[in-house]
């Protein structure tokens, strides 16, 4: 087994992987590395925003911290999540200005299934086409028991521009209650 030489969602470069949160989007299964996320809670009392891209579901107070949540599906391209009894929110931090701030942001899921223990020779680069998400978006395609779970790269699906913009809309509701 050789050595998989690739940045997967803030480990370094020839990791040998680690663990991840899976949830389901769509039909579809994702990860994002565990080190990322800082709790996922339940859906509900989110508050929308007016004037907000489609990709902003609202915002939620979570311990007194406005948090902006981005609707997944919308963030990919395709139709706003329709909200079901296992969709979640999942709380995941984000460096910005190369690491100088941390957003913290909520992402809006179908549902969380597990938490994997995911090898460095699991995670195969990401494909040049045939994804149905932005590529730049997938650290890498992890197979785990036969099926491919899609690896994101949460510095890129929440770009930098888009960080600026959800910390404006968080300091802007900071009165919420």
């Amino acid at each position: 087994m050789s050595e998989t030489n690739l940045t997967v969602a803030g480990a370094p470069t020839g990791s040998s992987g680690g663990q991840y949160l899976v949830f389901m989007l769509n039909g579809e299964t994702f990860a994002i590395d565990i080190l990322q996320i800082r709790e996922i809670i339940e859906y509900g009392s989110l508050t929308e925003v007016p004037m907000t891209p489609p990709t902003v579901r609202g915002v939620i107070n979570l311990r007194g911290a406005v948090v902006p949540v981005i609707d997944l599906s919308a963030r990919f391209g395709r139709a706003r999540s329709t909200v079901g009894r296992r969709s979640c929110i999942v709380i995941v931090e984000v460096e910005s200005d190369g690491g100088a701030q941390r957003q913290t942001l909520g992402v809006l899921v179908d549902g969380v299934s597990e938490v994997l223990e995911i090898g460095g020779s699991e995670i195969e680069p990401a494909p040049s086409f045939g994804a149905r998400i932005r590529t730049d978006f997938i650290a890498g395609m992890a197979r785990v028991g036969g099926r491919f779970i899609v690896v994101l790269d949460v510095g890129r699906v929440f770009s930098v521009d888009e960080i600026a913009t959800f910390a404006t809309l968080a300091e802007g509701g900071h009165a919420m209650h």
